[in-house]
């Protein structure tokens, strides 16, 4: 190779040369000159080729080991995320099917409590219907009170219902008068006249006024205790 000086003493030969023609000698710039013993060898440019190789199969490594773990971590959370809505959906399914049940346990008590209530106010009232049918017939000679008359024609305990409802309506007076409504009679029956579908003697029979007041409560509510349950709420029936 060719050292500083030796270019340096080239430059000087040119130089001189063209002086020597009568030229303006112009100055050679050696020092911004590449210099020969700064051009790598062979064996020092394979060097710098295989360091940058191993340093881009780094970043390479590098980068895949990046992206393995972001994979990794996005496969994770979409694995919990996917658990978790598979709990609550297994939740909402579990309390949705509690409901249903709890809905339909509830149905079949009413149910069966409806159907209780029906049957034993069908048992009342074909009690009571033989009771009526065996009293003493409207006309007739009663010969008691009409505590006593009431007693004869229902059980006790639809008899102290009945009688509830009229110790309040008429104080067992047959002849009671509402000055308000002209309601008339043991249950004041509004308007009186319509007890004559027991019997014509309505007006001074108690037994006529009984069996036409228990047909009522019958009919309408179900016995004299589901009647009587009506005016506690309501004072009247």
């Amino acid at each position: 190779m060719a050292s500083a000086t030796a270019v340096t003493a080239v430059g000087a030969v040119v130089g001189v040369a063209s002086s020597s023609q009568g030229a303006t000698p112009q100055p050679v710039d050696v020092a911004g000159a590449t210099l020969l013993a700064d051009v790598p060898s062979a064996t020092q440019a394979q060097t710098i080729s295989d360091n940058f190789a191993v340093q881009s199969s780094a970043q390479r490594q590098s980068a895949d080991l990046a992206a393995q773990k972001a994979a990794q971590e996005a496969a994770r959370l979409k694995a919990a995320a996917d658990a978790q809505a598979k709990a609550d959906a297994d939740k909402a399914a579990a309390d949705a099917a509690a409901a249903q049940k709890a809905a339909a346990d509830a149905k079949a008590k009413a149910d069966a409590a409806a159907a209780q209530q029906a049957a034993a106010r069908a048992a009342a009232k074909s009690q009571l219907s033989t009771t009526t049918d065996s009293a003493p017939t409207a006309g007739s000679s009663t010969g008691g009170s009409p505590q006593s008359i009431a007693a004869g024609m229902m059980d006790s305990t639809q008899f102290q219902c009945f009688s509830n409802i009229v110790t309040r309506e008429s104080g067992w007076n047959i002849t009671a008068r509402n000055p308000s409504s002209g309601a008339y009679g043991l249950v004041q029956a509004l308007p009186g006249s319509k007890m004559a579908s027991a019997g014509s003697d309505w007006q001074t029979n108690p037994a006529t006024q009984i069996k036409w007041g228990l047909g009522y409560m019958n009919a309408t509510y179900g016995s004299p205790c589901d009647a009587w349950s009506f005016w506690q709420v309501h004072h009247a029936y």
